[in-house]
């Protein structure tokens, strides 16, 4: 999944030792997307990728993330872990590469049928009501 906007909060690194021993960090953001309603999302960097892609407070990125829930002593935690960072500036200049198969950048509707289909009928012109009153017509209205 991806998401787009502007970080707002750039949380301490943290880090520590595992119970098997293994060293870990991880580094915690909050972006607020730039839409009518804005969101917010906090989403953290885990390992290697916290010094793969540091992040400056008021930089505009477009996430990639993987959302992750896990249950602990009968509560459910939900976790949006980033595993990509890109300047949303940068992505957004640069031409989305074509799709196999994909359409045609412009669309309207098309110049001839294709051989073996009829073209469509024209709609029937709506009745004319007859508005001239009839002679038994005593309504005043």
């Amino acid at each position: 999944m991806e998401v787009t906007g502007k970080i707002i909060v750039a949380l301490p690194e943290v880090g520590g030792t595992s119970q098997k021993g293994n060293a870990w960090k991880k580094r915690e953001y909050v972006l607020e997307t730039q839409e009518t309603y804005p969101r917010k999302v906090f989403f953290n960097f885990f390992g290697d990728r916290v010094d793969q892609y540091p992040l400056q407070v008021g930089q505009m990125v477009k996430i990639s993330f993987d959302i992750d829930s896990r249950e602990y002593n009968g509560r459910w935690y939900v976790e949006v872990r980033a595993w990509k960072a890109e300047d949303a500036n940068a992505a957004a200049a640069a031409p989305a590469p074509a799709a196999y198969g994909a359409a045609p950048a412009a669309y309207g509707p098309a110049q001839q049928m294709p051989q073996g289909y009829a073209a469509p009928a024209a709609a029937p012109a709506p009745p004319v009501p007859d508005l001239t009153p009839s002679p038994t017509d005593d309504l005043p209205f």
